[in-house]
């Protein structure tokens, strides 16, 4: 009977390990699901006016209003796999009514289209709707001129004097033709939880029946 304690242990132990790894998972989808709900509800709150003061603690995601127009100066995100294809977002210094200078989002400006890559910006007094956003993209790519890898949000303020403050547009009176609008979704967020959930369960399934497989063959040794 001694022989058969350490398969029973090890047995035990990795079932005892995968089960709380799947459990760890079922967790970890939970609270998930419930950042997702609560993104979506800030997003399709209704807009209220842009705050004096704005955190990424209190205010990420938060639905906001604002009248003004780009200067027409801009940097230009490089991003793939968008809705609206591979480009560039382009995020432009916005003076609002009141006088702030904040960061603007307006879209993305396809990479191929030439027609568009040589217009000028549109810089009337529009009103726009959108959502403050603090993301969190990292690149050890330097920007290179008015081309960037990552919106670092304070770095993007500082090389266009604005306000660390990047509003993602939804929706506004006019739009630049230059750009196909991106608001934000919850649609790119990660949530594989699940799948993870249940490939620890399998394994714990596959590692029961090892477990019973050796037991039972070193009973029969012993019968033997």
């Amino acid at each position: 009977m001694r022989k058969l304690l350490f398969p029973l242990l090890i047995g035990a132990g990795g079932i005892a390990i995968l089960l709380y790894l799947m459990v760890w998972q079922l967790n970890r989808l939970d609270w998930k699901e419930g950042v997702i709900a609560e993104i979506e509800t800030r997003l399709a709150a209704d807009p209220v006016p842009l705050p004096a003061t704005v955190t990424a603690e209190a205010d990420n995601y938060r639905t906001v209003i604002m009248q003004g127009s780009a200067t027409g100066e801009e940097i230009r995100f490089l991003d793939s796999g968008t809705a609206a294809g591979t480009g560039h977002h382009i995020i432009s210094a916005f003076e609002t009514r009141e006088g702030r200078r904040v960061m603007l989002d307006q879209g993305l400006l396809e990479i191929n289209d030439a027609a568009a890559q040589a217009a000028d910006p549109l810089t009337d007094t529009v009103t726009v709707q959108g959502n403050l956003i603090w993301p969190d993209d990292v690149s050890e790519q330097a920007p290179e001129g008015d081309e960037w890898y990552a919106r670092d949000v304070a770095a993007m303020a500082q090389a266009l004097n604005t306000e660390p403050v990047l509003v993602v547009l939804s929706a506004a009176t006019a739009y630049d033709p230059r750009l196909a609008p991106l608001p934000l979704s919850t649609r790119n967020i990660k949530n594989d939880h699940l799948e993870y959930a249940i490939t620890w369960g399998l394994l714990a399934l596959v590692w029961l029946a090892m477990t019973i497989f050796y037991v039972a063959r070193g009973m029969r040794r012993k019968d033997d």
